[in-house]
């Protein structure tokens, strides 16, 4: 899954939302359920998300709407072990990205 999000900092629920086409209580809801996500609040309580928490985003969003695990699957999947979950949802996306390059390369000639 490619998410197109500008490099920024910061990024506001609503963004985050439409980036992945959900709904932004279903980020929120996410954010209470899932600990790696840890969005910073300004002043007025809003949400602010790092980049971090749009890597972490993927790979719930991955693990959850993807491949259809349970939300309790997901949390027990990402406990049991957190590191090689994430570096193979890299390695996939990486190579999810490649072959869109590929394709496009393919459609131009």
């Amino acid at each position: 899954m490619h998410i197109d999000l500008p490099e920024k900092r910061y990024y506001k629920i609503g963004e985050v939302a439409k980036a992945f086409d959900v709904n932004t209580s279903l980020i929120r809801f996410w954010e209470k359920e899932f600990d790696i996500i840890k969005p910073k609040k300004n002043a007025k309580g809003n949400r602010l998300f790092t980049a971090d928490d749009i890597r972490n985003f993927k790979l719930i969003f991955n693990l959850v709407k993807e491949r259809g695990f349970t939300l309790e699957g997901a949390k027990q999947k990402l406990k049991k072990n957190p590191d090689s979950t994430i570096h193979n949802h890299e390695i996939i996306s990486r190579l999810e990205s490649v072959k869109a390059e590929l394709i496009k390369i393919k459609n131009q000639l």
